[in-house]
């Protein structure tokens, strides 16, 4: 083997900007139960699966589980970033060169995303279905990111083992994921610092990646398998 034999590609912070409209949509749950969310509030809930994040603002505004309208405030929240995302979403920067890049060497790539599979589908119209063999969303595992479920199910759909794959991250919570599940992991951090680890590889940007930066990622967790050739096969 002498490179990764998938690519899997986070979506929020990574591939699209989305993450300032995530930012709204969370300032305006917050204020919807009365709170105003702190920059340390924000930044807890990157990466987080919606119940996750919902969670950490029914904390912060001191709501009980007997207060809650789980039902209810996922919904308006549903609605309110469905909005955000049809008036337009853009790139990170070197994102659709990079997904070029993966495609033109023909390995496969799923898209791996804590975002629940209705607003995943607004976003594929920007990111295209196309360049993906599967995409996986959080509504679709027991249990989103930081929990490993989504990429083992990315790799499963595959027939891959994930230490086969590499997984390309923003944000703490998604990191976490992919290394818990075994992927070697290019971090590209955007919103939030990402703490160094095992399985961990570090870039400022996707500008300018090229195939080599993929498989030196992806070597550089497996030294028995460092390759003796640069290019990118499966």
């Amino acid at each position: 083997m002498t490179g990764p034999a998938a690519v899997l590609w986070d979506m929020d912070g990574t591939l699209l900007d989305s993450e300032p409209l995530w930012d709204i949509a969370m300032e305006d749950l917050a204020l919807r139960h009365g709170i105003v969310m702190s920059p340390a509030l924000r930044e807890s809930t990157l990466g987080n699966s919606l119940p996750d994040a919902m969670s950490k603002v029914y904390a912060a505004a001191g709501i009980g589980p007997e207060s809650q309208d789980r039902p209810g405030d996922e919904r308006w929240l549903l609605d309110h970033v469905a909005g955000l995302f049809g008036a337009g979403l853009p790139w990170r920067p070197g994102a659709q060169d990079a997904l070029e890049l993966v495609r033109s060497s023909a390995l496969p790539m799923v898209l791996v995303t804590n975002t629940v599979r209705e607003l995943t589908d607004i976003a594929l119209e920007t990111l295209g279905p196309h360049r993906f063999t599967a995409t996986v969303c959080g509504d679709e595992v027991a249990a989103g990111k930081p929990e490993p479920d989504l990429y083992l199910r990315a790799a499963a759909l595959l027939g891959l083992r994930p230490d086969q794959c590499l997984a390309v991250e923003d944000s703490p919570a998604g990191t976490a994921a992919a290394t818990a599940a075994g992927c070697p992991t290019l971090v590209v951090p955007s919103a939030a610092a990402v703490p160094g680890g095992s399985l961990r590889s570090f870039r400022e940007s996707l500008v300018d990646l090229t195939a080599d930066d993929l498989v030196d990622a992806w070597t550089g967790q497996h030294p028995a398998h460092r390759p003796t050739g640069r290019d990118m096969q499966g």
